[in-house]
């Protein structure tokens, strides 16, 4: 992730060090030697997040923070202190500080650390934009801000505009009604109707009646004319939903009607102009279904003018404790609940499970979280009745420090406050029984 970083230090060597660390990882570097100089860059553009050193002449670090909170409460501020400040740099931490350093610190450690901020900035603000489409209605909404979910949005950007068929092809609850949605709304045709048709459910026996329609009196009981659904999307698009269950008698009969565009109501013989956009969804390949006889070739060639997948939730990273922290928000509203909190635990294990049932099974967890009814195995030490004492004490230790650090989010700096550690012997621990919160 690259970004816009603001460098502040008096040191003129360490503030070249540190702006071609930065400059070489991508980011587009502006080094200061004042604080006052960097606040009043501020006018001409923000940054993404600012590194500074806390003691310098006129204003310190310090001072720079506590102004930065007054224009900016979200701008990630990282401090870089010398070894006799580290009492000052935890209450900077407290003051609103995203993190600290060290000198000497480690580069590699540094980068970390910046990209762990930025990246949290940016889920901060995925939220407040879904909350602000939420807001306003949208009903064509894709969360996330994954490279997969980044991908798809510029498929469907790409796709809108043109008057094509497609077919979009993904696992059960991976949210390929949305893309067709999406794809009506950002198309020519969002004016028009949006009628989805499930082929799963279409009975056999009804299907031309309630696809193409029938003429007055077409059979007993059938009343005045009627439209079908095809005729019903006239003007905006037809979604065939699952439409790799049709049985392959009507299949041939949907295909006549998208090869001509003209529909021929039961028991009418005038054929009938369709202007629609054709999409398409399905949970198997239909290019091996048809390769297998199961889906008509010739019909899935008419229907994928264009073709999309979307992507399984597990590939999404972390999107998915993005989205559940979305959708538990949701259901506490709607139950009039507080909003739940995402401890950081709990952010990874959802990140590490496989979601089979992709977003709806994410969402039933997500609600049930918001009431308080989730129940997913922590990943902690198990307990060791029958070990060696110090093996029991080593477990608890591990358990302990582990809980603290899912309550602060991975920061060892607040973690050693609360468990009164060094933060040295802090990492010691960490590394000896395995934890690792720096992703």
């Amino acid at each position: 992730m690259t970004a816009r970083v603001f460098v502040v230090d008096d040191d003129a060597d360490h503030l070249a060090a540190v702006c071609d660390l930065m400059g070489a990882a991508g980011h587009a570097v502006h080094g200061f030697c004042a604080a006052s100089d960097a606040l009043g860059a501020l006018q001409d553009a923000a940054p993404d997040l600012i590194l500074t050193d806390l003691r310098m002449p006129g204003m310190d670090g310090m001072g720079l923070l506590l102004a930065l909170r007054d224009r900016d409460h979200d701008l990630p501020v990282i401090m870089l202190t010398g070894h006799g400040d580290v009492v000052h740099a935890v209450q900077a931490i407290r003051a609103g500080a995203e993190d600290f350093l060290e000198k000497p610190y480690d580069a590699a450690h540094l980068l970390m650390v910046v990209a762990r901020a930025l990246a949290a900035r940016a889920t901060r603000a995925e939220v407040g934009r879904l909350q602000a489409v939420l807001a306003e209605g949208a009903q064509a909404t894709l969360l996330g801000q994954s490279r997969a979910i980044g991908a798809l949005r510029d498929r469907i950007a790409a796709l809108a505009p043109l008057d094509v068929d497609v077919v979009i092809t993904g696992e059960t609850g991976t949210g390929k009604e949305l893309v067709a949605r999406a794809l009506h709304a950002a198309s020519p045709r969002a004016a028009g109707p949006y009628v989805a048709i499930n082929c799963a459910a279409l009975p056999e026996m009804m299907f031309e009646t309630l696809m193409f329609g029938h003429a007055e009196g077409a059979f007993p009981g059938a009343g005045p004319a009627r439209a079908g659904k095809i005729e019903a999307a006239m003007g905006g698009t037809l979604m065939l939903d699952e439409v790799e269950a049709m049985p392959l008698p009507l299949q041939a009969k949907l295909l006549r009607v998208l090869q001509e565009r003209q529909v021929e109501r039961l028991g009418d013989h005038d054929l009938r102009p369709v202007d629609l956009r054709v999409i398409a969804t399905s949970k198997t390949d239909l290019r091996l279904a048809s390769a297998e006889g199961r889906f008509r070739a010739d019909l899935f060639y008419r229907l994928a003018g264009a073709e999309l997948s979307t992507p399984p939730l597990r590939d999404t990273g972390a999107d998915i404790a993005l989205i559940f922290a979305h959708y538990a928000q949701l259901a506490a509203r709607r139950y009039g609940r507080a909003d739940p909190d995402l401890p950081y635990g709990l952010a990874r294990q959802l990140a590490r499970r496989p979601w089979p049932g992709n977003m709806r099974e994410l969402k039933a967890a997500a609600e049930a979280h918001a009431l308080g009814l989730l129940d997913m195995p922590r990943p902690d030490t198990p307990a060791l009745p029958d070990a060696p004492l110090a093996d029991r004490v080593a477990a608890f230790e591990a358990r302990e420090i582990a809980a603290v650090l899912d309550r602060h989010r991975g920061n060892t700096i607040r973690a050693a406050e609360t468990l009164g550690l060094p933060r040295r012997t802090l990492n010691d621990k960490m590394r000896r029984y395995g934890l690792r919160f720096d992703q």
